[in-house]
Protein backbone atom coordinates (compact mmCIF):
# COMPACT_ATOMS: atom_id res chain seq x y z
CA UNK A 1 0.00 0.00 0.00
CA UNK A 2 2.83 2.31 1.14
CA UNK A 3 4.39 1.67 -2.24
CA UNK A 4 1.97 2.12 -3.95
CA UNK A 5 1.50 5.61 -2.35
CA UNK A 6 4.88 6.52 -2.61
CA UNK A 7 5.34 5.10 -6.57
CA UNK A 8 2.48 7.84 -7.05
CA UNK A 9 2.75 11.25 -6.01
CA UNK A 10 4.31 10.18 -2.49
CA UNK A 11 2.68 8.97 0.80
CA UNK A 12 0.01 11.97 2.02
CA UNK A 13 1.86 14.21 4.69
CA UNK A 14 -1.83 13.73 6.12
CA UNK A 15 -1.84 10.58 6.19
CA UNK A 16 1.32 10.32 8.44
CA UNK A 17 0.45 13.08 10.58
CA UNK A 18 -2.94 11.31 11.02
CA UNK A 19 -0.86 8.05 11.80
CA UNK A 20 1.57 9.93 14.45
CA UNK A 21 -1.45 11.04 16.42
CA UNK A 22 -3.76 8.05 16.24
CA UNK A 23 -0.57 6.29 17.48
CA UNK A 24 -0.02 8.69 20.48
CA UNK A 25 -3.27 8.81 21.20
CA UNK A 26 -4.21 5.51 21.59
CA UNK A 27 -0.89 4.92 23.37
CA UNK A 28 -1.68 7.23 26.12
CA UNK A 29 -5.83 5.75 26.43
CA UNK A 30 -4.51 2.56 26.30
CA UNK A 31 -1.23 2.27 28.39
CA UNK A 32 -0.99 5.18 30.71
CA UNK A 33 -2.75 6.19 33.94
CA UNK A 34 -3.66 9.20 32.42
CA UNK A 35 -5.84 7.43 30.21
CA UNK A 36 -7.39 5.31 32.25
CA UNK A 37 -7.79 8.55 34.44
CA UNK A 38 -9.70 9.64 31.40
CA UNK A 39 -12.05 6.32 30.61
CA UNK A 40 -12.63 6.69 34.41
CA UNK A 41 -14.40 10.49 34.08
CA UNK A 42 -15.79 9.35 30.93
CA UNK A 43 -17.87 6.48 32.85
CA UNK A 44 -18.31 8.20 35.90
CA UNK A 45 -17.04 11.51 36.84
CA UNK A 46 -18.63 11.48 40.55
CA UNK A 47 -17.24 7.90 40.92
CA UNK A 48 -13.80 8.98 39.55
CA UNK A 49 -13.42 11.81 41.89
CA UNK A 50 -14.54 9.68 44.87
CA UNK A 51 -12.28 7.67 44.14
CA UNK A 52 -9.00 9.69 44.04
CA UNK A 53 -8.61 11.13 40.90
CA UNK A 54 -8.59 14.93 40.41
CA UNK A 55 -11.13 15.43 38.28
CA UNK A 56 -10.31 18.95 37.55
CA UNK A 57 -6.61 18.61 36.44
CA UNK A 58 -7.82 15.50 33.92
CA UNK A 59 -11.08 18.08 32.62
CA UNK A 60 -8.16 20.20 32.06
CA UNK A 61 -5.58 18.16 30.45
CA UNK A 62 -8.30 16.67 27.96
CA UNK A 63 -9.74 20.58 26.98
CA UNK A 64 -6.22 21.13 26.07
CA UNK A 65 -5.84 18.13 24.10
CA UNK A 66 -9.08 19.03 22.33
CA UNK A 67 -7.86 22.49 22.00
CA UNK A 68 -5.02 21.86 19.96
CA UNK A 69 -6.30 18.67 18.30
CA UNK A 70 -9.34 21.75 16.82
CA UNK A 71 -6.10 24.03 15.91
CA UNK A 72 -4.66 21.65 13.97
CA UNK A 73 -7.68 19.97 12.22
CA UNK A 74 -8.13 24.36 11.70
CA UNK A 75 -5.11 24.28 10.03
CA UNK A 76 -5.42 21.16 7.69
CA UNK A 77 -8.33 22.30 6.71
CA UNK A 78 -7.17 25.68 5.56
CA UNK A 79 -4.61 24.29 4.19
CA UNK A 80 -6.51 21.93 2.44
CA UNK A 81 -9.48 24.57 0.86
CA UNK A 82 -6.25 26.78 0.10
CA UNK A 83 -8.39 29.53 2.33
CA UNK A 84 -9.71 30.40 5.58
CA UNK A 85 -13.10 31.04 5.87
CA UNK A 86 -15.49 31.87 9.08
CA UNK A 87 -17.68 28.87 7.63
CA UNK A 88 -15.16 26.11 6.69
CA UNK A 89 -16.27 23.88 9.29
CA UNK A 90 -19.84 24.54 9.53
CA UNK A 91 -21.86 21.16 9.83
CA UNK A 92 -18.51 19.07 10.78
CA UNK A 93 -19.98 18.79 14.13
CA UNK A 94 -22.52 16.32 13.25
CA UNK A 95 -20.02 14.26 11.51
CA UNK A 96 -17.97 14.14 14.21
CA UNK A 97 -20.04 12.66 16.74
CA UNK A 98 -21.42 10.32 14.13
CA UNK A 99 -18.14 9.13 13.73
CA UNK A 100 -17.68 8.30 17.57
CA UNK A 101 -20.92 6.60 17.74
CA UNK A 102 -20.29 4.46 14.25
CA UNK A 103 -17.03 4.08 16.22
CA UNK A 104 -18.39 2.50 19.01
CA UNK A 105 -18.88 5.07 21.79
CA UNK A 106 -21.69 4.53 24.28
CA UNK A 107 -24.19 6.94 24.93
CA UNK A 108 -23.35 6.37 28.51
CA UNK A 109 -19.44 7.35 27.69
CA UNK A 110 -16.25 5.33 28.77
CA UNK A 111 -16.14 3.12 26.79
CA UNK A 112 -15.01 4.25 23.18
CA UNK A 113 -11.64 3.80 21.49
CA UNK A 114 -9.30 6.00 19.78
CA UNK A 115 -9.24 3.69 16.92
CA UNK A 116 -13.32 3.20 17.49
CA UNK A 117 -13.30 6.66 16.53
CA UNK A 118 -11.00 6.72 13.37
CA UNK A 119 -12.96 4.18 12.12
CA UNK A 120 -15.58 5.89 12.13
CA UNK A 121 -14.66 8.58 10.74
CA UNK A 122 -13.44 6.75 7.56
CA UNK A 123 -16.68 5.61 7.60
CA UNK A 124 -18.42 9.17 7.62
CA UNK A 125 -15.87 9.71 5.24
CA UNK A 126 -16.82 7.05 2.89
CA UNK A 127 -19.99 8.11 3.10
CA UNK A 128 -19.99 11.44 2.65
CA UNK A 129 -17.02 11.30 -0.89
CA UNK A 130 -19.34 8.25 -2.12
CA UNK A 131 -22.81 10.79 -2.24
CA UNK A 132 -20.93 14.02 -3.04
CA UNK A 133 -19.81 11.71 -6.68
CA UNK A 134 -22.91 10.75 -6.61
CA UNK A 135 -24.56 13.77 -6.86
CA UNK A 136 -26.63 13.71 -4.31
CA UNK A 137 -28.44 16.74 -3.20
CA UNK A 138 -26.78 18.60 0.04
CA UNK A 139 -30.49 18.24 1.95
CA UNK A 140 -30.50 14.54 1.06
CA UNK A 141 -27.19 13.52 2.59
CA UNK A 142 -28.30 15.23 5.62
CA UNK A 143 -30.81 13.62 5.79
CA UNK A 144 -28.53 10.41 4.76
CA UNK A 145 -25.91 11.31 7.42
CA UNK A 146 -29.15 11.40 10.03
CA UNK A 147 -30.15 8.08 9.96
CA UNK A 148 -26.71 6.74 9.68
CA UNK A 149 -26.41 8.45 13.39
CA UNK A 150 -29.71 7.63 14.38
CA UNK A 151 -29.00 4.05 13.86
CA UNK A 152 -26.10 4.06 15.83
CA UNK A 153 -27.66 5.53 18.83
CA UNK A 154 -30.69 3.20 18.62
CA UNK A 155 -27.99 -0.27 17.96
CA UNK A 156 -26.35 1.17 21.28
CA UNK A 157 -28.86 1.84 23.42
CA UNK A 158 -30.80 -2.03 22.19
CA UNK A 159 -27.57 -3.79 23.09
CA UNK A 160 -27.47 -2.10 26.69
CA UNK A 161 -30.97 -2.82 27.29
CA UNK A 162 -29.89 -6.69 25.73
CA UNK A 163 -26.97 -6.86 28.20
CA UNK A 164 -29.08 -5.29 31.00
Amino acid sequence: FFYKLAGYNGIPVMLVLMAIIVAIYHFITTQTVAGRQIYAMGGNAKAARLSGINTEKVFFWVYANMGFLAGLAGIVLSARNASATPKAGDSFEMDAIASCYIGGAATSGGIGTVIGAVVGAFIMGILNNGMSLAGFDTNVQKIVKGAVLLGAVTIDLVSKRKKN
